[in-house]
Formats: structure tokens, sequence, C-alpha cells
């Protein structure tokens, strides 16, 4: 028996944020605690003149939702959204 048989690849988990532009105050503490670094603020202001957060690197989403846990004015939240 070879070393790859029975051994299964992990599944990578895909999510994706959703982000309320206009309540974030730009504090990018969603870009600080973001575990796969998928976050950035965009070069666009919002309607309060402050930088809100992109994805910027979308494949690197889990969907762990730390950016909403950390966020102080409930703008940004994960969510999952398959398992390859």
């Amino acid at each position: 028996m070879s070393d790859n048989e029975g051994t299964k690849k992990p599944k990578k988990v895909l999510g994706t944020v959703h982000v309320d532009r206009d309540r974030c105050k730009g504090c990018a503490f969603c870009i600080e605690f973001c575990p796969t670094h998928a976050l950035e603020l965009d070069k666009g202001f919002n309607a309060k003149g402050y930088h809100p957060p992109v994805l910027a690197r979308p494949d690197d989403c889990n969907g762990c939702d730390l950016c909403g846990l950390y966020c102080p004015d409930f703008s940004i939240f994960g969510v999952m959204t398959k398992v390859a």
C-alpha cells in the first residue's frame, strides 16, 4: 500500500463577506484579524468619508466571520458559501 492510499485530501471551505459600506468607520479591525488576509481597505470612500474593507482575495476567504466578530459597528460579516 502506498502512502497516498487511504488518505483524503482536506476539503477547502470557501466563503464571502458582506459589507455595509455606509456603516463602516474604517477602523480596519476586520483586516487586522482576518486569518486568511483576504480583506483590504477600499481605495474609494463611503458616505462618511472612510475607506471600507473589500474582499480583495475572494479565493482566500473561508467565511469564518472573525471580521464580523471584531467589527465594533456590525458593518461586516462573513459566511461560508461551500466546501470544495
